[in-house]
């Protein structure tokens, strides 16, 4: 019997709509696809913003966009901007890239104040943060710090990758990650989970939720294994 229903592995999944290729019209498929399997977000490109929450309006999907992606090297100050462009377009839901090489310097001082910043300015509009790590740069007691910073300044989430790096969501990085995170901050998994067994393999390591781009194919799967059990 399984430990999980369709709804709970849906609400897992947060439908990445960020690839630099994709169209309007594709980014309108993908809300509505979003939205037909009841995902717990979209994550879109920034200029889309408002155009998904239009569409997904009455529905239970959430909006979602980056900030200082994917390289985050912007100023915290346009990135303090962008996350209240964001909100005030729709987005609940934000995804931000830490200063990767501050971060690599150690400069503690600097990556917090800026985290603090962006999370402050969410929380006061009632939105969630998610701070990309971009883990393929990092050595593990990069990570480590970085866990320890997002639960003193009240982050939601970690989140292992843009998607974009060398590498994605690998186990040791997730279990390292849930080990160093406060209880109240979740982990999300994002970069290499394409079927719906590696999503329950990241969710038995205490993954809440995943970025993918294959979120009809993996629900599928499940659709299909509830099914058969």
């Amino acid at each position: 019997m399984a430990d999980f229903t369709y709804t709970q592995i849906a609400k897992m999944i947060d439908h990445s709509l960020l690839q630099q290729q994709l169209t309007d019209d594709e980014m309108d498929q993908g809300c509505r696809l979003a939205r037909e399997y009841d995902v717990a977000s979209v994550c879109i490109k920034p200029y889309a913003v408002a155009r998904a929450k239009e569409l997904l309006a009455g529905s239970t999907v959430a909006v979602g966009t980056t900030i200082g992606f994917p390289h985050g090297g912007h100023v915290t100050s346009i990135k303090v901007a962008e996350s209240i462009q964001a909100m005030k377009d729709g987005a609940i839901e934000l995804d931000m890239v830490v200063n990767i090489g501050k971060v690599l310097g150690k400069d503690w001082t600097y990556v917090k104040a800026e985290l603090r910043a962006v999370v402050e300015t969410a929380h006061a509009q009632k939105a969630l943060v998610k701070v990309i790590f971009e883990n393929c740069f990092l050595q593990d007691e990069h990570k480590q710090k970085l866990c320890e910073i997002c639960g003193e300044v009240g982050a939601d989430f970690v989140k292992t990758s843009t998607g974009y790096g060398s590498t994605g969501a690998t186990d040791d990085d997730l279990k390292l990650m849930r080990k160093h995170s406060p209880p109240n901050v979740q982990v999300k998994a994002a970069g290499g989970v394409r079927n719906f067994d590696r999503l329950l393999v990241v969710r038995s390591i205490g993954v809440t939720r995943v970025g993918a781009t294959a979120s009809k194919p993996i629900l599928d799967e499940c659709k299909a294994f509830l099914m058969k059990g």
